[in-house]
C-alpha cells in the first residue's frame, strides 16, 4: 500500500522511513540531556496544553462528531473526548512525571571481577518508541512524555478516529520542545499516511527500536502478528473479582461496584465476579441491588438470577460472556463452588491482565497469588489500581499481558533497555 505525493516520487514507505530516521536523530539530542533539561521540557509541555486546551478541546470536538454520526460506541467516545478537566489531568501527569526520578543512567548491577575487569549494567534508552493506538488522544500526551523522560522520541499512530485531537496535540507539544530548544521531531505521527502508515510502521525495522500496541484484541493480535520491529504486547481486560467464603461482605460489595463502575471503557475494570457459594446468601443480595443501582447489567446463572432483586437489569449468562470484555456498563456474575473451582475459571477465561481476591483466609489468598498467571493480582482492593500512575509509575504507556522485558504497567523503566559498560587497564583475554 503506497500514497504517491503531488510530485510522484515519494512512497509511504519512504515518508515513514524519513519520518523514522528525523526521529532517531532526534533521540540522541537527548542522550546527553541532563535530568533538569527533559523536566523543564515536561513542564513547558504540560503548561503548553493547558494554555493551548480550547485549541484542543475543539479539534476534539471534530473527532466526537464524527464518531458519533458514526456510530462509535460510547465506551469508544468516553476514551475519545477531551475537556478542559481531562486536558489539566493530563498536564498534571506530565508534572507527574518530572517529578520521577531519570531511570537513564541508573546502574542495575555492577561488580569488579577478579581480573580486575570493572563492571556496570546501566539502563539507556530505546531509541525510537513506536505506537499503534485507537481513540485515545490522552495516550499522545503520556506516549510523549514517559519518551521523553527516558530518552526516546516517539514516532505515533493514533487512528482516524482521534486524528484531529492527535495533530493538535502533537502541534502543541511540538512548540513547546521547540521553546525547549528541543527538536519537534522527539514526538511525530504518521497518522496522515493513514492505515498504509501503520503498516510502514510495522516494517520499520532498524529504524524503530520498539512498538507498542495499544487498543481492542484485534489491533494488538494484528501488530503482533504482521510486525517486524520487536513488540511489547498490551492486552485486553477480561478481569474477575472473586469473592472468597471468608471475604468481608461490607468491604467486598464496594470493591466489586468500584471494579466495575468506577470506569467502564478501560482494560482494568471488572467483566466476571466470582462468588463463593457458602457466602453467595449474604453477599450476591447486596452487592446485585448496589450494582443494579448504578445501571448494571448483570449477566448471571441461575442460582445468581433467584438472588436478583426485582428492577435489575439480567440476562441468562451463555458461555461467550464469560469470554467478554464488555468496556460497558455489563458484568457476568457467577457462583462457584470452591475456590479451586474459581482458580479454574479464571485460568480458562483470563487475559492475563488483572484478577482480584477479596478474602481474609490467608491461605486462600496465597494459593490466588502463587497459582494464578496475571500481570497484576490484587488483594482486597479494586481491579481499577492496575495503572501506572496509581502504583506510583507516573503516566503510563499500557499495561503488558506479555513476559519478555516488561509486564504490567510500562512507566519510564520499561521504555529502557541496557548496556554493559566493561572498564579495563590494558586487559587481554588468554
Amino acid at each position: 500500500m503506497t500514497q504517491i505525493t503531488a510530485d510522484g516520487a515519494t512512497s509511504v514507505a519512504e515518508a515513514v522511513a524519513t519520518l523514522a530516521r528525523a526521529a532517531k536523530t532526534a533521540s540522541r539530542s537527548l542522550a546527553t540531556a541532563t535530568r533538569a533539561t527533559k523536566d523543564a521540557a515536561l513542564h513547558a509541555m504540560a503548561d503548553a496544553l493547558v494554555a493551548e486546551a480550547p485549541r484542543v478541546v475543539a479539534a476534539n470536538a471534530e473527532d466526537l462528531e464524527r464518531g458519533r454520526a458514526g456510530g462509535m460506541a460510547e465506551s469508544l467516545l468516553d476514551r475519545l473526548e477531551l475537556d478542559k478537566e481531562r486536558i489539566a489531568g493530563i498536564a498534571d501527569a506530565l508534572r507527574e512525571l518530572a517529578a520521577l526520578p531519570d531511570p537513564v543512567g541508573e546502574v542495575v548491577r555492577g561488580s569488579t571481577l577478579p581480573n580486575g575487569l570493572r563492571l556496570r549494567q546501566v539502563r539507556v534508552p530505546m531509541g525510537v518508541v513506536g505506537m499503534i493506538y485507537e481513540a485515545r488522544p490522552n495516550v499522545t500526551v503520556d506516549a510523549a512524555g514517559l519518551a521523553l523522560k527516558s530518552g526516546n522520541a516517539v514516532l505515533l499512530r493514533g487512528g482516524s478516529a482521534a486524528a484531529r485531537s492527535n495533530e493538535a496535540i502533537i502541534a502543541v507539544l511540538g512548540d513547546a520542545l521547540a521553546g525547549q530548544g528541543l527538536p519537534r521531531e522527539l514526538v511525530q505521527s504518521v497518522d496522515a499516511h493513514g492505515r498504509a502508515g501503520a503498516v510502514e510502521l510495522m516494517r520499520a525495522r532498524g529504524l524503530v527500536d520498539v512498538l507498542v500496541p495499544r487498543g481492542g484484541a484485534d489491533l494488538i493480535q494484528t501488530v503482533v502478528r504482521e510486525s517486524l520491529v520487536p513488540v511489547i504486547e498490551t492486552g485486553v481486560g477480561n478481569c474477575h473479582v472473586y469473592v472468597d467464603a471468608s471475604a468481608d461482605v461490607a468491604q467486598a460489595v464496594p470493591i466489586v461496584v468500584n471494579s466495575k463502575t468506577q470506569r467502564t471503557g478501560v482494560c482494568n475494570a471488572a467483566e466476571t465476579l466470582l462468588v463463593h457459594r457458602d457466602v453467595a446468601p449474604s453477599f450476591l443480595p447486596a452487592v446485585l441491588a448496589t450494582l443494579g443501582e448504578a445501571g448494571v447489567t448483570v449477566h448471571g446463572d441461575d442460582e445468581t438470577r433467584a438472588a436478583a432483586p426485582s428492577g435489575l437489569r439480567f440476562e441468562a449468562a451463555t458461555e461467550a460472556d464469560w469470554a467478554t470484555e464488555y468496556l460497558s456498563l455489563d458484568l457476568a456474575v457467577k457462583v462457584v463452588d470452591s475456590l479451586d473451582q474459581a482458580l479454574e475459571h479464571i485460568r480458562r477465561f483470563s487475559s492475563g491482565h488483572t484478577e482480584v481476591i477479596c478474602a481474609t483466609d490467608t491461605r486462600a489468598v496465597r494459593r490466588f497469588t502463587t497459582e494464578l498467571d496475571a500481570a497484576a493480582l490484587i488483594v482486597n482492593a479494586s481491579s481499577r489500581f492496575t495503572d501506572g500512575g496509581q502504583l506510583g509509575l507516573g503516566a503510563e504507556i499500557g499495561i503488558s499481558t506479555q513476559k519478555l522485558h516488561a509486564r504490567g504497567p510500562m512507566g519510564l523503566a520499561e521504555l529502557t533497555t541496557t548496556t554493559w559498560i566493561v572498564e579495563g587497564d590494558g586487559h587481554l583475554r588468554t
